[in-house]
């Protein structure tokens, strides 16, 4: 088993809970009156106000420090969580903690495509506040440590044309990841089987930009009968990811962009092999009349040129890495979510890697992560400073 404390390692899929200055530096002061607010209510709990709807900060959102026996999908407020979840120095000290160096962190309150500003009355001001949160979250969330984090934008999903240039807008702010759907559909914009989406795959082919599908971003879950156990929803979440994956393969949207790229952020990997060779026997057995055509490719090839794959606790895809391939896997913490190891990741997935390569697990580890997105945290600091262990003695007692 690897030494925990010589890991490397960077996370693809983080969660920030937004603070309540998110808009106070960024957002012009004519618009300020429109911007989301936080509000403290008396039941003692915090919700964010947007026009006439309020979102409340979910409990299982935020339970990192938590025992599991205290884990519960009740309303929060800011003082009930690690401030690590929403100050940006506190989630520095966090990652030290845990021994992470770098760190991609996906959106709360506004949920995962930004789906709360497409809901605005004037879209004019929602495309504005949508732009303020993205330079919150590249200047000062990510930019006050240069080299902990990878960037990740939102679109304004109710426009491609907007979305487009909004990716090349950041992509010039050093931004090279993008949150999507899974599934637009479901959230009543059109599917992804048409033409409809073609100006932001277009401009994310063009500037390099991975599509982040994340579980949950369709807004949906499986269905499971009244009175089931919710442990069959969070069991099944990753039929979603395997969903989203093969409405790409089957569309046309992979053989039109073949340069497109898109992470499937904690979707898991154990699924993936059997996956590869069923979309491979459709083909195989099905092409002739269903009029699919990959030229010289297999499915299976196409499909790992074009996606990549993340895992928190999945011994079963590091046994499978050469077939899923393993320059597509990547590792993810899910701070502060319920399903994180945080603060012992470093030795959860030290077991999880008992028997790999040293080079694979760097790979595994960071090598993948910083290839994909764009990123070099050992630009801002040299790689023995970068290992759990030399990050865990700068921790602030």
């Amino acid at each position: 088993m690897p030494n925990a404390e010589d890991l490397v390692l960077v996370s693809v899929d983080d969660h920030v809970v937004e603070p309540t200055t998110l808009f106070d530096a960024h957002l012009p002061d004519k618009w300020k009156p429109y911007a989301p607010r936080s509000v403290h209510k008396d039941d003692g709990t915090d919700v964010w106000v947007y026009q006439d709807a309020e979102i409340p900060n979910i409990g299982l959102n935020a339970v990192a420090g938590r025992p599991p026996e205290e884990y519960n999908i009740e309303p929060t407020s800011y003082d009930m969580i690690r401030k690590g979840t929403y100050d940006i120095h506190e989630r520095i000290q966090d990652m030290n903690r845990n021994g992470v160096l770098g760190s991609m962190c996906f959106p709360s309150f506004v949920q995962f495509c930004g789906q709360l500003f497409s809901r605005s009355k004037d879209l004019d001001i929602g495309l504005q506040l949508l732009r303020a949160y993205n330079d919150w979250h590249i200047d000062e969330w990510c930019g006050t440590y240069p080299g902990r984090f990878i960037p990740l934008s939102i679109p304004p999903i109710w426009d491609p044309q907007l979305m487009a240039d909004e990716v090349r807008r950041v992509a010039k702010k050093g931004c090279h990841a993008v949150t999507f759907s899974e599934n637009p559909f479901k959230l009543g914009w059109p599917h992804i089987f048409g033409d409809h989406w073609d100006p932001f795959f277009k401009a994310c082919e063009d500037e390099g930009t991975i599509i982040c599908l994340h579980i949950g971003s369709s807004s949906t879950s499986i269905e499971i009968a009244p009175g089931a156990p919710i442990d069959i929803m969070i069991t099944l979440t990753p039929l979603n990811t395997m969903q989203a994956a093969t409405d790409l393969l089957w569309s046309s949207v992979l053989r039109r962009f073949p340069n497109l790229k898109f992470a499937l952020s904690e979707g898991g990997t154990g699924w993936i092999p059997y996956w590869l060779e069923r979309i491979d026997y459709v083909y195989q057995q099905h092409r002739f009349w269903t009029h699919q055509d990959f030229g010289d490719k297999l499915p299976s090839q196409v499909a790992l040129e074009h996606f990549t794959f993340c895992f928190i606790s999945d011994r079963s895809g590091v046994e499978d890495r050469e077939r899923i391939g393993l320059d597509n896997i990547t590792w993810e913490c899910d701070y502060p979510h319920s399903d994180s190891t945080w603060p012992h990741s470093p030795e959860a997935i030290a077991k999880q890697l008992e028997g790999v390569p040293a080079a694979d697990i760097a790979k595994i580890t960071h090598e993948n992560a910083m290839r994909i997105f764009r990123y070099d945290p050992f630009e801002h600091r040299p790689k023995e400073q970068a290992t759990v262990g030399a990050l865990r003695a700068e921790v602030r007692e």
